[in-house]
């Protein structure tokens, strides 16, 4: 507990105890994880060490007790993704310190003058002081305010809990349309005073609310469920996304409208040679240089490569001296060709000649790249070599490991990422240098774990993962801190050559 009473400070220097000065601490309980500083030298090492600080500065030591209380509770919720400080401009250091980095807390009304540092750069706050708030403030400095504080989502009832929702469902007698969304989808929805209905929102994105999100399909953000009387009557799809469409709909709210079928690739005037189970064969032994493409309808890539390889047919059917034929395969429907040549992924292209399958030719995405394949077919360039491949320093970990690893490592440093990620492509060479640098410390580890792994992916979710790269501290196995400073540079991951690993961040 700490004293209202004045206390005497003890300042070690050297192997001696100086410095006896009577400090009257604050008048509520605060958080350890504050740091309290004084020195303009910590200071500076602060900022340089951190890069999302929060610094309250007080004029007293009980001037910011409201804050202090309000932070304390912050503290908890933020831990390992930013730091908060207090400085008391009251004492004799601190005045000093406060002077230098020409900070008044005198000249506000309570006493009291919040800024943040990043890089290390101070900036004005623009949240409102609640818990909320401010933990979403410091999870992402540069992000949207909360759309509960946007002044033109007043009338929007914010939904924060599954049982506030509940009780909502339970007690409204006008219909409801719910929007459940994620941070970055929800601003734009707004109820503008209507009474007969009530528009409401709330953010499931955090694993808590997987439950509900499978309860009433979410698979994407926003998503919209139309409730009446605490009944789910359906989604609303497929009618606009303005506030006059919603308005509109709220009027005469109808089920979701079907979407016009799409019309199967094959039965399109495509020039390209659509093929099944029973004519392939016969068809490569027609045509001794041949292309097939084997696709899935739903396939994002297929679709986007469609009208490429139409045009780049197209082209060369009108060649009378053709290098070769392009045709495609649905292995949703003719699935024993998908199971012949161990069909995996979508779409997969290969290279036929005389009827014998040659290449597998994973680069042939545009109309030019597939004319010139044609006319000198040449191998493919080797697969890139997977991180986990290449020989390094790094210990490439997994959910039947990951524990075991760690919990013999005074300071480990986890990158969690994907391959197809370009940020962590581009952090994979400053990564491995890092851990390079420390191969012989058989305290300091820096390992990676692959989230697209099928065990892999519960593990990502367990170590609080929603996006690539994220990159956690652990100390003998333990979570400390999550570190979101810089990436692109190899010192920010070696910074423990100069300070103690848990400085790092």
């Amino acid at each position: 507990v700490i004293s209202t009473h004045p206390s005497w400070s003890l300042r070690p220097r050297g192997h001696h105890l100086v410095c006896l000065v009577p400090v009257l601490q604050a008048a509520v309980k605060v958080s350890p994880l504050i740091e309290k500083v004084s020195e303009h030298k910590d200071f500076k090492k602060l900022l340089r060490t951190r890069t999302n600080v929060l610094v309250l500065y007080t004029k007293s030591a009980t001037s910011g007790d409201s804050k202090l209380k309000l932070l304390s509770d912050v503290a908890q919720v933020i831990k390992g993704q930013g730091t908060i400080a207090w400085v008391n401009c009251g004492d004799l250091e601190g005045r000093k310190l406060c002077k230098k980095v020409k900070v008044d807390p005198s000249s506000k009304s309570d006493g009291a003058d919040l800024l943040h540092y990043k890089l290390p750069l101070s900036q004005c706050l623009s949240f409102s002081p609640a818990l909320q708030s401010m933990v979403a403030f410091l999870k992402d400095p540069t992000g949207a305010p909360l759309w509960e504080e946007n002044p033109e989502a007043k009338d929007v009832v914010h939904v924060e809990t599954e049982k506030d929702f509940r009780k909502l469902l339970k007690r409204e007698e006008r219909p409801i349309l719910m929007m459940f969304f994620a941070p970055c989808e929800s601003s734009h929805t707004h109820n503008h005073g209507l009474l007969i209905y009530v528009l409401a929102g709330m953010n499931v994105h955090p694993a808590e609310f997987d439950g509900l999100k499978q309860e009433y399909n979410v698979k994407g953000y926003p998503t919209f469920c139309y409730f009446e009387k605490g009944k789910f009557l359906h989604h609303y799809e497929n009618y606009g996304g303005t506030a006059k469409d919603i308005a509109d709909w709220m009027k005469n709210p109808q089920p979701p409208q079907p979407k016009a079928p799409e019309v199967q690739w094959s039965e399109t005037d495509s020039p390209v040679f659509h093929l099944t189970d029973d004519s392939l064969d016969g068809f490569l032994e027609e045509h001794p240089s041949a292309l097939v493409m084997f696709y899935a309808p739903w396939c994002g890539h297929c679709k986007k490569m469609k009208p490429e390889y139409d045009e780049a047919a197209e082209y060369l059917n009108k060649d009378k001296n053709s290098p070769g034929v392009l045709a495609a395969v649905d292995t949703t429907i003719h699935k024993a060709v998908g199971e012949r040549f161990k069909i995996s992924g979508f779409p997969t292209v290969k290279y036929f000649e005389k009827g014998e399958e040659k290449f597998t030719l994973p680069h042939l995405r545009s109309k030019d790249k597939i004319i010139e394949f044609l006319q000198n077919p040449q191998a493919p360039p080797p697969p890139e070599q997977s991180w986990e491949d290449k020989p390094s320093s790094v210990s490439h970990l997994g959910m039947e490991d990951f524990r075991e690893a760690l919990k013999k490592k005074k300071h480990a440093l986890v990158m969690f990422y994907a391959p197809w990620c370009p940020h962590c492509k581009n952090a994979v060479p400053h990564f491995t240098t890092a851990a390079d640098l420390f191969k012989e410390d058989r305290k300091i580890a820096y390992a990676a774990v692959d989230c697209t792994k099928g065990p892999n992916q519960e593990l990502c979710k367990q170590e609080g993962v929603e996006g690539y790269p994220t990159f956690n501290y652990y100390n003998y196995g333990k979570f400390a801190e999550k570190y979101n400073g810089e990436r692109g540079v190899s010192d920010i991951f070696c910074r423990c050559r100069r300070e103690p690993p848990q400085k790092l961040f």
